[in-house]
């Protein structure tokens, strides 16, 4: 192995389409190429003693926001050890600063910067056939005796001329599998970088069908298309919509960024057409404050965004992903808090509170003194201040992401959120609250059990309302069981031992008559004890109204996008 396309990923379940586009692309030079991943939580000893085994003459190693400083620790080591090895860096975090790169790390021999596959194709030429001189490549920036010489940008290329890296699954296995049928975005947003590139193109829809039955015979779990803005044409999305759709294969999940405001009624009508759960849509709001948006250069009509989720949520088989982002210009607590509750009032089924990151190459990064925007010196160069909102105030919202994170975007406190904000002018103020409270109490920073989470909110509703103690319990005991059939049920949850002899009848009846379990044929009124659960509580879960309510849950049949337990209300 001459040649080593290396990858350092966030987690072990994420794999780099980049250095597999690049192997593939030149897939020529067969073996004298080889492929390494590691992860930002392996030690960095690991690391560099998994490149030194294969001792290559030719480092490339793919460089992101999050993984950057553990990459420079790892190459003034690797230089140490192999000093006659050539070291490359590509990616987004050097493409766009590749002579300041060069000036902080002296052991790097270049940068691949942008679109890479034609790039590294010449470079590995270069190394292996002596075929380019590094004079003649495209898109790089590099060392020529004691002078750093930049190539300038490359032009871009056929998006279908790369070859499909995952003929064999094998190496992916329990990974998400990222796909590609678009590279570029047609929008300008100021933070972002895809708005630095252009120049939009699509793969060709055949190559694209023929890849994705390929994932579908696989029957692989999930797909995650890292196209900036899947339906930005509209002709290519309804082509790759309605091929999935005509091919479902009742378990792969495909994933895709949208723009929700530009979701047309055909769109609209296919998706809600389509098996509950064979795709998840993340649509990217940021604001709602109309000047912000103005400000960095984003269309979005988030009248015609809110119309669209709801019209997609009626039909219940879409996970929807919707994302705000704090310390933008012009927004400040106050209007934060507004755009917060705005797309709040859609309930997605996530809702994503992120915090500006001033990216090098961006519109942002470059406006950041007029904007008096104060960000990390070090990755992910995130927004400490600006002229619009306070580092005591991202410091809130820092606590409002944590308690959202939790309670909500969990999906294991379904009743009793909606009871818990009632008491709040707005469901940001009860977030603001519930963070203050952690924070007061010494919560935050400490790793909490399911169980727990619900005795911490019970004693903040307890401050707040505690005349209606009992109710809440009994929201919370509706949740629990929601989720799973416990074996030791909670010490504060409603006793239910005086009902004993009404769900020992129930459950024999329901052994002889199958009146609400009819798919549980063979069992006998034990099993369907086990199998299920029969919660009987003094008010509605929904209503809140006093009364006696019996609920049977039934474990083998869940919510697809909530994965609550089917539930019904027992006569």
């Amino acid at each position: 192995m001459r040649i080593l396309l290396t990858a350092v990923n966030a987690k072990y379940i994420h794999s780099n389409l980049a250095v597999y586009s690049l192997k593939a692309y030149a897939n020529r030079y067969g073996e004298d190429v080889g492929l390494a991943e590691f992860t930002i939580n392996q030690k960095k000893d690991e690391i560099i003693k998994g490149i030194f085994r294969r001792k290559p003459e030719v480092l490339c190693i793919s460089c992101y926001i999050w993984n950057i400083s553990l990459v420079k620790e790892v190459i003034r080591e690797i230089h140490k050890i192999l000093p006659d090895t050539a070291i490359w860096l590509g990616g987004p975090e050097v493409s766009y600063d590749s002579k300041k790169v060069l000036l902080e790390c002296p052991q790097v021999t270049g940068i691949m910067k942008g679109e890479g596959e034609e790039t590294f194709l010449e470079l590995a030429g270069h190394y292996l056939e002596n075929i380019h001189t590094l004079e003649e490549i495209r898109g790089i920036t590099y060392r020529k005796n004691q002078e750093i010489v930049d190539n300038g940008w490359r032009e871009v290329m056929d998006l279908s001329k790369v070859p499909f890296v995952y003929s064999h699954l094998g190496e992916f296995k329990n990974r998400i599998i990222y796909y590609e049928s678009s590279r570029g975005c047609p929008f300008s947003c100021s933070y972002c970088l895809s708005s630095v590139d252009k120049k939009l193109r699509f793969r060709d829809l055949e190559l694209v069908k023929k890849e994705l039955q390929f994932f579908l015979n696989q029957k692989v779990p999930q797909v995650k298309f890292v196209d900036r803005t899947f339906n930005c044409n509209h002709n290519h999305a309804m082509a790759v919509w309605t091929y999935l759709t005509e091919h479902d294969n009742g378990i792969t999940n495909f994933h895709f960024e949208v723009a929700a405001d530009l979701l047309n009624e055909e769109e609209i009508s296919l998706i809600r057409q389509m098996r509950p759960g064979m795709i998840q849509l993340e649509i990217g709001v940021q604001s709602t404050n109309e000047k912000t948006i103005s400000e960095i250069h984003r269309k979005m009509d988030f009248a015609k965004v809110s119309s669209v989720v709801r019209r997609i949520q009626e039909g219940h088989n879409v996970h929807q992903h919707l994302d705000l982002i704090a310390g933008l210009p012009f927004e400040n607590y106050e209007s934060f808090g507004k755009s917060f509750d705005q797309v709040y009032a859609l309930r997605p089924q996530q809702l994503q509170l992120g915090f500006l990151k001033v990216l090098k190459g961006s519109y942002m990064y470059q406006q950041a003194e007029n904007y008096k925007c104060v960000y990390q010196d070090k990755e992910p160069y995130e927004v400490l201040f600006t002229q619009w909102i306070s580092y005591e105030e991202i410091l809130k919202l820092k606590l409002v992401e944590e308690m959202v994170e939790v309670y909500y975007n969990s999906n294991q406190f379904l009743k009793i959120l909606p009871a818990a904000e009632r008491l709040f002018p707005s469901p940001f103020a009860f977030y603001e609250a519930l963070g203050a409270f952690y924070e007061r109490k010494g919560y935050m920073d400490i790793s909490h059990t399911r169980i727990r989470r619900y005795e911490i909110l019970q004693e903040f509703l307890e401050e707040r309302d505690p005349g209606n103690r009992e109710l809440y319990i009994q929201l919370m005991t509706y949740d629990l069981y929601a989720r799973e059939n416990l074996k030791n049920r909670p010490v504060w949850a409603k006793n239910q031992s005086e009902y004993k002899t009404y769900i020992r009848e129930f459950y024999r009846q329901e052994g002889e008559s199958r009146k609400y379990l009819p798919e549980y044929q063979g069992y006998d009124e034990r099993q369907l004890s086990k199998m299920t659960h029969l919660e009987i509580m003094d008010y509605h879960p929904d209503t809140w109204e006093r009364g006696c309510y019996k609920f049977l849950f039934d474990y083998r049949k869940r919510d697809v996008l909530t994965y609550e337990a089917y539930s019904q209300k027992i006569d």
